[in-house]
């Protein structure tokens, strides 16, 4: 008959049906913590924990900072976007201004598409209601 001495830490836990306290080794009950698998007390009633281990919160918590970094950078993405369309329809509506300005420069009624020497005089008699818009805006 052969005898020899184990050294082993134990995890002194209570059964969830019983109460009964019973030791398991520490690296049984980490392992069950992290993999949720059943286990036994000495009574025979099954026992599992349930809880979040740390390493599946950690997990949980990166894999909420990962999604809240894309919804950010979504959000960028479409903030360039809208501030590049914002930006063209800018430089159009300046060009539409610039070829405005240059066809009254020219004397161009810009109501009738006729060009007249006294461009003031033609818009007071022809296009009143025009001007009064005009001035108003």
């Amino acid at each position: 008959m052969a005898t020899f001495s184990v050294y082993e830490t134990l995890e002194t836990i209570h059964c969830a049906n019983c109460a009964i306290t019973f030791a398991i080794p520490v690296r049984f009950d980490k392992d069950r913590r992290n993999d949720h698998a059943s286990f036994y007390c000495p009574m025979g009633h099954i026992n599992i924990y349930k809880e979040e281990s740390e390493a599946e919160k950690m997990r949980r918590e990166r894999d909420i900072a990962f999604q809240k970094l894309a919804q950010k950078d979504d959000e960028i993405k479409q903030q360039i976007s809208l501030r590049e369309v914002a930006e063209r329809q800018a430089a159009a509506a300046r060009g539409q201004v610039t070829k405005i300005k240059r066809r009254v420069d020219a004397g161009m009624c810009l109501h009738c598409r006729r060009t007249f020497s006294q461009l003031t005089t033609h818009m007071k008699m022809m296009h009143p209601k025009e001007m009064k818009c005009e001035a108003a805006e």
